[in-house]
């Protein structure tokens, strides 16, 4: 039995439209032209804190103010403006179904995240959600990848993570966790390979067939 952990934005859902808008949003309440639409999606997976501090530079307390707005418009709207990528479901299915354990680990904030996983069809699959806290904002993904294995009594060598930017594998790798990188997502194939991924995907068939051979077995 194994503990599969999957980010969630790029991953198991397309969330650009509300995480890119509400990154407009942000910017426009501090006074500052948003960025074109490349490199804000280029910020869908990192902390906001430091994203945004690439346009507005050191000054702390415009980047908190930024952030506040970028979470106002995401809990009025952008949480629920997202897709599921197709075939996701199934996958998750057929693992829960076969005795494996899943959880969520991402960097969004963690009411948000609680938030759409709750809604998501396939949620309840999920034993629990590892997401940054107000007060822990700063963690890494290697931080949220120690506390899943560590909550979940799960064993580094019987787990895996996936997902779509360097930040999920090297969260991965700092926690000698297999890393499996998906190009659906917000990431890309150079990214993924400096990162030091175990495997690489195109598409969720293809992710089947890695955690098939990664779990001694067919998934289905």
């Amino acid at each position: 039995m194994a503990l599969i952990l999957f980010d969630l934005d790029g991953t198991l859902i397309d969330s650009e439209i509300g995480i890119t808008s509400s990154m407009v949003h942000a910017m426009r309440s501090v006074g500052v032209d948003p960025p074109d639409q490349e490199r804000m999606r280029s910020w869908i997976g990192p902390p906001l804190h430091a994203s945004f501090a690439q346009v507005l530079g050191d000054d702390a307390k415009r980047v908190d103010e930024a952030v506040y707005h970028y979470h106002e418009r995401f809990d009025a709207i952008g949480w629920s403006e997202h897709t599921v990528y197709p075939g996701m479901e199934n996958l998750l299915v057929e693992l829960v179904g076969r005795g494996n354990r899943l959880a969520i680990v991402t960097s969004k904030v963690a009411s948000q995240a609680r938030r759409i996983v709750k809604h998501l069809p396939f949620g309840k699959l999920f034993e629990a959600v590892f997401a940054p806290t107000p007060d822990t904002r700063s963690c890494s993904k290697a931080d949220l990848v120690a506390s899943a294995l560590r909550e979940l009594d799960g064993s580094a060598r019987d787990a895996m993570m996936i997902g779509d930017r360097h930040f999920d594998i090297e969260g991965a790798r700092a926690n000698a966790v297999r890393g499996i990188g998906v190009l659906w997502g917000f990431g890309g194939m150079q990214e993924l390979r400096e990162a030091g991924a175990d495997s690489i995907v195109a598409n969720p068939r293809e992710l089947e067939a890695c955690l098939a051979q990664c779990l001694g077995g067919h998934v289905h």
